[in-house]
């Protein structure tokens, strides 16, 4: 499968579109076609490796992982032994890791069906940043229907 990798820290010139290896789902997993995947502001963090201090976690002289991503909406492909909420041809979002491909594996309890009103594209780009925003306006900041923002 196709992949965009980035081998060590830097600006996007460090990215390469390389052949990886499709990865097979564990038994919560279910294997996605990648339609979309979203792109935010933390991605930036991890293929710049800045702040430095994230280092510790993410390697300390070059990326422990190479294929970016976090945000996904695709197709299911394949589903694990224990899968029971999704089937081969369901359209999903949510958030997984190494979505910057054209496959990836997510654990069935961090995806959802794709609502058909939205896009793969409106539906990749909701799962993290939307959530992030839903959870400081709503839990946070605790706006309340009526309020203006």
């Amino acid at each position: 499968m196709k992949a965009v990798i980035h081998s060590q820290y830097g600006n996007p010139e460090a990215l390469q579109v390389t052949t990886l290896e499709r990865p097979v789902p564990q038994k919560n997993q279910v294997l996605i076609r990648v339609k979309a995947a979203g792109l935010d502001y933390g991605q930036w963090h991890l293929m710049s490796g800045k702040p430095y201090a994230m280092r510790l976690a993410t390697g300390l002289t070059k990326p422990k992982q190479r294929v970016l991503g976090m945000d996904v909406s695709g197709v299911v492909e394949a589903v694990g032994a224990e899968v029971t909420r999704f089937k081969v041809g369901d359209a999903v979002f949510g958030a997984s890791s190494r979505t910057f491909a054209e496959f990836t594996c997510a654990r069935e309890d961090q995806i959802c069906l794709k609502p058909e009103r939205l896009s793969f594209e409106q539906a990749a780009a909701s799962a993290v940043s939307g959530v992030t925003a839903l959870i400081g306006l709503r839990d946070v900041a605790k706006v309340k229907p009526g309020q203006s923002v």
